[in-house]
């Protein structure tokens, strides 16, 4: 079962939509289930995310882990961005059940592909940042839990 706050999340998403001009845009899916996620940043000079917007193809807690992972990056800087994991989407969240865990590290790969997008247009390297995965499959999720 969910808990209230996915429930809330699916039901009244914050920051659902796009970011024109993106500072960072990053998508991931993971071809199994036929989640696809797309987050949207807009950095600004100093390094601090002012906005995050997400689009999301999939099930309702594919949708409520973006909607929580947008809410936990924003107003952040890229370093702090970079340290929010599944586990801190999923905790924010109430949990997940086993079956859906993946959707929160669907959610923390999205960050970190606009974070990558971002570094790329800017001729940056983000210590700790790695190239994204365009699918993040469930073999991976069970080798986490």
């Amino acid at each position: 079962m969910y808990s209230e706050k996915v429930m809330d999340h699916f039901q009244n998403p914050r920051n659902m939509g796009e970011i024109e001009n993106a500072s960072g845009v990053g998508t991931v899916g993971n071809a199994k289930c036929g989640d696809i996620m797309r987050i949207f940043l807009d950095i600004d000079k100093q390094g601090v995310i002012q906005d995050c917007k997400f689009k999301t193809f999939g099930c309702g807690a594919a949708v409520a882990t973006s909607s929580m992972a947008t809410e936990l990056v924003k107003g952040k800087t890229i370093e702090e961005a970079l340290q929010v994991t599944n586990r801190a989407v999923m905790e924010a969240l109430d949990g997940l059940p086993p079956v859906k865990v993946h959707c929160s590290l669907l959610a923390e790969e999205a960050i970190h592909a606009a974070l990558w997008d971002y570094a790329q247009k800017n001729h940056l390297e983000i210590q700790g940042l790695e190239a994204p995965k365009s699918d993040v499959s469930e073999e991976e999720v069970e080798e986490e839990y």
